[in-house]
């Protein structure tokens, strides 16, 4: 019997194939019911050390939604943090105030220093380039409710493949349902080796690309993401990238796609996704975004065990 009471979220890694799914299944009952209250009296904890709108919002919609209360921050720099306090003294503390905690941090790490002190389960919401498992759970929703399968697909991975964190925690995620992979990015922001490596090991058929020409056709899912200036120690560097790829209604018109294409993004979007997308069938991304609230109404209500 799959279990996630009192479990922490830290990696995509962490869970197999049935767990996935059965996380998938739970979303689904919970997008057809807008509120249940069998939270009630939990509090959760929302630490955000770096920019959110979706994944912040949407946890706290989702406790909220399931009759539970927040607590928390959105800006580091009015906690105690800013007079020197460290991360896991800090967590220590605030375990005391709730039931469970979702963090963000820019360590790569962080999400798994902070499990290792407190007792309350721990869902990491993004720690640096390294992994954001509960996009990965909403990415797999979209993927199955907009393609009606997870199994056998052909996705095309476009843009910062190397500091993607969504990325990296997708393509392990999917490597369980026989997907075929193209890697588009330029070659300063590739794959991590030891990703590629990894994926190849699990009989993975992957590839890596520069452009979307002459491989268009073959998808039937496009992951878009952002050139990441936060993640560039020099400017320099960035300027060399940026605005290297723009998806445009006309362009995907021109390289040719399939008529079921569907593109997935992230968010939050800068210049590699034109507007005129935004009316297409093919445009997923929004309701992507939207689905960040049943999924995470299914990851809280499994790990405070309220369903069992």
């Amino acid at each position: 019997m799959v279990s996630f009471k009192q479990r922490d979220i830290i990696s995509i890694r962490h869970f197999n194939k049935e767990e996935l799914l059965y996380i998938l299944d739970l979303a689904k009952q919970m997008e057809q019911t807008a509120r249940m209250d069998v939270l009630g009296g939990k509090v959760l904890a929302s630490l955000f050390f770096e920019p959110s709108t979706r994944t912040r919002l949407s946890f706290e919609s989702a406790m909220k939604r399931l009759g539970g209360t927040v607590i928390g921050f959105a800006e580091s720099g009015i906690t105690s943090i800013a007079k020197g306090e460290s991360l896991s003294d800090s967590v220590r503390i605030i375990e005391g105030y709730c039931d469970i905690i979702v963090l963000r941090h820019y360590l790569e790490g962080s999400a798994q220093l902070a499990a290792d002190v407190v007792d309350v389960p721990v869902i990491n919401a993004g720690d640096g380039a390294n992994q954001h498992p509960t996009q990965t759970f909403l990415d797999l929703y979209t993927i199955l409710k907009t393609k009606g399968t997870l199994e056998g697909l052909t996705i095309g991975f476009l843009g910062d493949l190397k500091y993607g964190r969504t990325v990296h925690s997708l393509v392990y995620a999917l490597s369980y349902f026989g997907a075929e992979m193209f890697f588009i990015s330029p070659p300063s922001l590739r794959m991590p080796r030891d990703c590629v490596e990894e994926l190849k090991d699990r009989k993975v058929k992957c590839h890596e690309n520069e452009s979307l020409f002459g491989i268009s056709k073959k998808l039937d899912v496009i992951y878009c993401t952002r050139i990441q200036k936060e993640r560039f120690a020099d400017p320099v560097e960035f300027e060399k990238v940026r605005g290297i790829y723009r998806l445009s209604k006309t362009m995907l018109e021109e390289i040719g796609i399939k008529d079921d294409l569907k593109i997935l993004h992230p968010l939050p979007r800068v210049d590699e996704m034109d507007e005129s997308l935004d009316k297409t069938e093919f445009a997923v991304y929004f309701h992507q975004a939207r689905n960040g609230v049943p999924v995470r109404k299914a990851i809280l209500a499994a790990v405070l065990g309220v369903l069992e």
